[in-house]
């Protein structure tokens, strides 16, 4: 059996669980709260109550996307696996490159709901034009923390390590730039302990995506994204989904299902 035929036909059946998850109307729920508790701060901002009022806006619609998103693949696969679902497809006549193939096209194909939407509720805050590089963005980003959510759940195969995994691999890709930050501004004049830990930093920065790099706030407000900066989340992105959906693979095909 070709390749991509099943690939699709499960990523059909992918979208499918998520419509009747509700997860789209939670997207939509997601956004209409963010906006309501957007418009409540920036009554008590005292100067520019817009940038403010956007600037929340887009940080709660970025945390919302991801943990939607990432919550959905966990408790999706790791509820398929207890109900043998994993092992009745494995039992069918196609190659098992084309089940994850199939859940990440999926997956990716979610992952442009909360984009489109985010970023069209953006558009009413910011310029359009900078909307749409800080929509493409996050479609960058969720991509990244969906693949590394599949993987997890295909190793760890538990709901609750996985989603702990995946939320900590999150965290420190948007908090990575801080910390290596942090650590060279004092580096001189430290122990043989603090050089160690700096270059444990650094070396943690270099495994991770710079994911602090991905759907930056200053864009909506001051207008600085461009079509360079966006190159760059797209190459991380390719590289990245790449990267993890071979690990994947690899740990799935050694295992014994």
């Amino acid at each position: 059996m070709p390749l991509l035929t099943p690939a699709r036909i499960i990523a059909r059946y992918t979208v499918l669980e998520a419509l009747r998850s509700r997860l789209l109307w939670l997207f939509v729920l997601a956004a209409c709260g963010a906006a309501g508790l957007a418009s409540f701060l920036q009554q008590l901002a005292l100067t520019e109550s817009g940038a403010v009022q956007a600037a929340l806006l887009a940080a709660m619609l970025r945390l919302a996307s991801v943990f939607l998103l990432v919550t959905f693949i966990v408790t999706s696969m790791a509820r398929e696996a207890a109900d043998k679902g994993l092992e009745l497809l494995l039992a069918l006549p196609m190659p098992r490159a084309a089940y994850l193939l199939g859940k990440l096209l999926g997956y990716g194909a979610l992952a442009g709901v909360p984009a489109v939407l985010f970023g069209l509720l953006m558009a009413l805050f910011a310029a359009p034009a900078q909307s749409a590089l800080w929509a493409l963005s996050l479609l960058g980003e969720l991509w990244i923390v969906a693949t590394f959510s599949l993987l997890c759940v295909a190793s760890l195969q538990q709901a609750l390590p996985a989603l702990a995994a995946a939320s900590g691999f999150y965290v420190l890709a948007r908090m990575v730039g801080s910390l290596q930050l942090l650590a060279h501004s004092s580096l001189a004049g430290q122990s043989w302990p603090q050089q160690a830990m700096t270059g444990a930093i650094d070396l943690l920065a270099l495994l991770l995506p710079r994911l602090d790099a991905f759907t930056r706030t200053e864009w909506l407000l001051y207008a600085t994204g461009n079509w360079q900066a966006l190159a760059g989340v797209a190459a991380q992105t390719a590289i990245y989904v790449a990267l993890l959906a071979s690990c994947a693979l690899c740990d799935f095909y050694r295992r014994n299902i």
